[in-house]
């Protein structure tokens, strides 16, 4: 379960809940394909208070890690009224580093904000293509 605490175009404070572990993640603005992004682990407990009490919005997501080459690959799969939507990102040192494009990946949405994390949670529903 992640959580928005701030959607503001030019930075987004999000918590993230998985099992027994949490983080409170600072991200800046996207410039390209690239944001600032800092990244804190927090108690359990306290990610659940702030998601129940001071999220704006919400979403519920499974979330695979797949290697291919020499990257690894983060496969979200969203529940609840997202379900259905999947997608994938790969985290590179450098915005023109080459990679390896897996056969199962689909249709490149990373310039299109209908599909950040946060938009998605915020609108609650899957962008129509």
């Amino acid at each position: 379960m992640q959580g928005y605490l701030s959607q503001d175009p030019e930075h987004t404070v999000r918590v993230r809940l998985q099992g027994d572990r949490a983080w409170l993640t600072i991200k800046g603005a996207t410039q390209g394909l690239t944001r600032a992004e800092y990244e804190y682990p927090i108690p359990p407990g306290d990610a659940a208070q702030m998601l129940r009490t001071l999220a704006t919005s919400a979403l519920s997501k499974r979330r695979f890690r797949v290697t291919v080459g020499r990257h690894t690959w983060d496969v979200d799969e969203f529940g609840g009224s997202l379900s259905g939507l999947i997608l994938a990102e790969v985290e590179l040192e450098r915005e023109d580093e080459a990679f390896e494009r897996p056969d199962w990946l689909g249709e490149e949405v990373s310039f299109d904000p209908r599909y950040f994390n946060s938009a998605l949670a915020r609108a609650g529903t899957v962008p129509q293509r």
